[in-house]
């Protein structure tokens, strides 16, 4: 039997930060973007209302921009060959995040076989954003079983990796999940926990796990 694992992005496979973090500062926002986090790390917004300020600040994003963030980003060490050996195996690996699609879907070249993330315009931004493509931290679990469904897998073959809040409901859903450099609140869901800067040792962790 095989097994889908679902990667979480921001603080789980970027090393504390976020994908609009390093976004932002290749615009020169530190200190709007920080603004922006920290009231929806302590829920004064939600996903949506946060992507509506975030398409604003981002009003002169290029695609040269989001290819910098991303090269130039703290990744987690051991990513790609992770996701090899994880496909070499005959399992699954994909990546769910509440960051811009056109940021977590590069990850696919990395060796994710999907990825999904909130639905932005295309950039250079021309169109505000649709709040119905924004998703949520329960949009994780649906995704998650539309990938099961297309997989012909069920939840009990998913393994979730994760380091916030908003990776709570998914591990609430499946059987085994990593809390990766995580705080307290996620840690107490958990069935593993990771603290480090290399997926192979997160992974190793439930590599054998049933």
């Amino acid at each position: 039997m095989t097994r889908l694992h679902l990667f979480d992005l921001d603080g789980t496979l970027l090393y504390g930060t976020a994908a609009p973090v390093e976004i932002s500062r290749q615009l020169g926002l530190d200190k709007e973007i920080a603004e922006l986090e920290r009231d929806f790390v302590t829920r004064r917004i939600d996903s949506r209302a946060y992507a509506r300020r975030v398409h604003g600040l981002w009003a002169g994003l290029t695609e040269g921009h989001v290819g910098a963030a991303f090269d130039g980003a703290p990744w987690l060490l051991r990513i790609r060959d992770t996701w090899a050996e994880i496909r070499e195996r005959g399992e699954y690996c994909a990546v769910i995040s509440l960051s811009p699609s056109f940021f977590v879907e590069r990850l696919t070249a990395w060796g994710a076989h999907a990825a999904y993330g909130s639905r932005f315009p295309r950039v250079p931004f021309s169109e505000p954003v649709d709040p119905a493509g924004i998703l949520t931290p329960a949009a994780k679990v649906e995704i998650a079983d539309r990938l099961c469904a297309e997989l012909g897998l069920t939840r009990a073959d998913c393994v979730a990796y994760g380091d916030s809040l908003s990776d709570a409901e998914l591990f609430g859903t499946v059987p085994i999940s990593v809390a990766v450099n995580a705080d307290r609140r996620l840690t107490g869901l958990a069935t593993h926990s990771y603290t480090g800067q290399d997926l192979s040792d997160a992974y190793e962790l439930v590599r054998h796990a049933r």
